[in-house]
């Protein structure tokens, strides 16, 4: 008599497959990305990222509304404007665009989950992520000012959560003080926590106008090649307050997810970036791979130990009825 197991008696229908699975994917677990321009009547798409869009606010409406029909409830919210400065002042004015965006979604549509980034390189005229000094470096604590203003600012319009992504030392715990010295002791911080400094951001850039006018970030976004100081960033944020904390990009950093995963206690967010969107994108629409492979693709980074996973890929799934 052969002697060995034979684990293929579970996987010999779709019946038992889907019972035995152990990672599973639901529109609870995504959150959709979206930018946000100035002006009226404005969906125009990002040439590097079929399927996404600038919107401006009427058109962001639309988008919400469609989302929702979808089953879609949460987005991430950034903003590109019309004028920039060294200083980055329409990411804190309450006629910003990201302001305006948040207060009239809320108006019309109360129910949808919206997460605001913190950050300034979409506002500041040389694309750094925060005040530069007389070294044309970035001013990590007059930094901190800046992002104390933002959060308030959207917090004030309605922001349900933010999302601090500038990398600055001591920024979750500068926020926090400020989010409840104004009242807002009931709004989350999802923290960019381990940032890398990649190349996977390149479509990105185009979409949030947002490339660095000289230089680049590697002062302040993480060296890919390490893992500990990631653990580290992640340990300094919780302890600061930070509610969730995230790994991005994704598919190249699936080890840091499943290390943030075995060593924190807190919902670990994953995201699936531009660069990682729009290579699957290509391949698909080429038929070089088949769509399958973005459920594959989502299902690494959820295996790996994402809770909750910002993706590109959320509305195309949900149109396809492919996650519900």
């Amino acid at each position: 008599m052969k002697n060995f197991n034979r684990t293929r008696r579970l996987r010999g229908n779709p019946a038992i497959r889907d019972m035995v699975r152990e990672t599973r994917l639901s529109l609870d677990d995504f959150i959709y990305p979206l930018f946000v321009v100035e002006g009226e009547g404005i969906k125009n798409e990002i040439s590097s990222m079929k399927g996404n869009y600038h919107l401006s606010v009427d058109m962001l409406l639309r988008e919400v509304e469609e989302l929702l029909d979808l089953g879609i409830k949460s987005i991430l919210l950034f903003g590109i404007p019309n004028e920039k400065d060294a200083v980055g002042s329409q990411a804190f004015s309450d006629e910003g665009i990201i302001q305006r965006a948040v207060r009239e979604v809320k108006k019309y549509f109360p129910q949808m989950y919206i997460i605001t980034d913190i950050c300034m390189c979409e506002y500041t005229s040389h694309g750094h992520c925060g005040i530069l000094n007389d070294n044309n470096d970035v001013d990590n604590d007059k930094t901190l000012e800046y992002l104390g203003q933002i959060a308030i600012s959207h917090a004030r319009a309605g922001a349900d959560m933010l999302a601090p992504s500038d990398m600055m030392d001591g920024r979750v715990k500068y926020i926090r003080q400020a989010l409840d010295r104004e009242g807002f002791v009931n709004i989350p911080i999802m923290a960019y926590s381990a940032k890398y400094a990649s190349n996977y951001y390149g479509p990105f850039r185009e979409a949030a106008h947002s490339a660095p006018s000289f230089g680049d970030r590697k002062t302040y976004q993480m060296d890919p090649a390490n893992i500990r100081e990631a653990l580290r960033e992640i340990q300094y944020d919780i302890e600061e307050g930070a509610d969730l904390v995230m790994v991005k990009p994704a598919l190249a950093y699936l080890d840091v997810i499943r290390k943030a995963r075995d060593n924190f206690n807190v919902p670990i967010v994953a995201y699936n970036v531009s660069g990682e969107y729009s290579m699957l994108k290509l391949a698909v629409e080429n038929n070089i791979l088949s769509q399958d492979v973005i459920l594959e693709t989502l299902l690494s980074i959820k295996r790996a130990g994402a809770d909750i996973i910002i993706t590109y890929f959320a509305k195309d799934l949900a149109k396809a009825g492919l996650v519900r």
